[in-house]
């Protein structure tokens, strides 16, 4: 076999091994058949029943809230890290931050989870929505700064330096230069951010209380039971939100650079 006929094989099996599974999942969330095993025909009555759901519709509701509260908070804590960690140079206790900002992409959930619980017990705090949307921030934030950080090492520092010799002061020359041009990380840190929030089950089951059943914890109780075809069709639902939500930030972020290139393009052009 050629090489290049090899690697498209083994690429070929490697996406079959990772995405087969979930086209399997959209397909039997249209089934007719209460049995998720044997195919009944075509249907949308699961996607319908989802409607009449309380119990699922009421944790979707919570899991989308602490992800945008979440993902929301973590993007401007992981941003202004990365632009600690890179615009300060040495400072006194930098190694201690830095690795405080990593350390949940080092630590076991389980460790990170039973630690934010020992923290909320100590404190006497109820567990709920609060503390659920600071655990989700605590292992969000440290994604956003790894983001931003790549961008910002690459970033061309005479841009600011040419806004602040033009007399424009450096909170306004952050938010008119370095913001917009870095945009694209943080949207991507956002967005990575967000489906981290969705996804988490762990950590979750550690800070959630009364009221505040995520979207997994409550698929993870149910599917211990058995799998439903309802699990199968809300499962679907969120991957659907999530394929179109990453879908419209990369149009968006490739518009934002192809117009980025246009401007520079001009301003070469300039006399």
């Amino acid at each position: 076999m050629k090489p290049g006929k090899f690697d498209s094989t083994v690429l070929t099996l490697c996406f079959a091994f990772l995405y087969l599974p979930i086209v399997i999942l959209v397909i039997y969330s249209f089934n007719d058949s209460k049995l998720v095993t044997v195919w009944g025909g075509f249907s949308l009555k699961w996607y319908s029943a989802l409607w009449s759901n309380e119990g699922l519709l009421d944790a979707a509701w919570v899991t989308f809230r602490v992800g945008l509260m979440s993902a929301t908070i973590g993007t401007v804590l992981g941003t202004l890290a990365a632009l600690t960690l890179v615009r300060f140079g040495r400072f006194p206790g930098r190694m201690l931050f830095s690795g405080m900002v990593y350390a949940p992409l080092v630590m076991p959930e389980v460790i990170t989870g039973l630690s934010m619980l020992l923290l909320f017990v100590a404190m006497n705090i109820d567990r709920g929505m609060f503390t659920l949307t600071v655990a989700h921030i605590s292992f969000t934030m440290c994604y956003v700064a790894i983001v931003v950080q790549s961008r910002l090492l690459t970033f061309d520092m005479s841009l600011e330096e040419a806004a602040l010799d033009l007399g424009c002061p450096p909170v306004k020359t952050f938010f008119k230069i370095t913001l917009p041009l870095i945009m694209p990380a943080v949207v991507s840190g956002w967005m990575l951010a967000l489906t981290l929030s969705l996804d988490d089950l762990v950590i979750s089951s550690f800070a959630t209380g009364p009221g505040a059943t995520t979207l997994p914890i409550k698929i993870y109780s149910q599917v211990r039971l058995g799998v439903t075809p309802e699990i199968n069709a809300v499962c679907s639902i969120l991957i659907g939100l999530v394929t179109t939500g990453v879908i419209i930030a990369s149009i968006t972020t490739k518009r934002r650079e192809l117009q980025r290139l246009r401007d520079e393009h001009v301003a070469a052009q300039a006399p």
